[in-house]
C-alpha cells in the first residue's frame, strides 16, 4: 500500500463531505420552497429534520462536539487519536459549513494539527 494512499483518501473523503454539507445548507436550511411546505405541513420528515438540525445549529452542537472531540484527539496516543482527530475535522468541517464558524476554527486547526503530528 502506498504511503500517499491514506491521504488522498482523506482528502477525497473531506471533499465529499463538503459537499455534502454545503448541499445541506443550500438544499434544505436556506431554501425558500421548505419554509412554504413546512409552513402547511410540518409533520413532513423533511421539515422534522430541518427543524431539528436547526435546533443542532442553533445550540452549536456541531461545533462544541468538533471541538470537544479534536482536544481529547490531540492528547489521545496513536491510531486511536487520528480517528478521533478525522471526526473532530468531520464534524468541525460541518460546523464552518453550517453557521458555527466561531468554535469550528479551532477543532479544525487542533484536528488538523493532531493528524499531521508525527507519530
Amino acid at each position: 500500500m502506498s504511503r500517499r494512499l491514506p491521504l488522498a483518501l482523506m482528502i477525497a473523503a473531506l471533499t465529499l463531505w463538503l459537499a455534502l454539507s454545503y448541499g445541506v445548507r443550500y438544499g434544505l436550511m436556506e431554501d425558500v420552497q421548505w419554509v412554504g411546505t413546512c409552513s402547511d405541513d410540518a409533520l413532513k420528515w423533511q421539515c422534522v429534520l430541518r427543524s431539528n438540525l436547526g435546533l443542532l445549529i442553533h445550540f452549536g452542537v456541531f461545533g462544541w462536539g468538533a471541538l470537544v472531540t479534536s482536544v481529547i484527539a490531540f492528547f489521545v496516543p496513536r491510531k486511536v487519536g487520528r480517528v478521533l482527530a478525522g471526526i473532530g475535522l468531520l464534524l468541525g468541517v460541518l460546523a464552518l459549513v453550517l453557521y458555527t464558524a466561531s468554535v469550528a476554527v479551532f477543532a479544525v486547526v487542533i484536528a488538523g494539527l493532531r493528524l499531521v503530528r508525527a507519530s
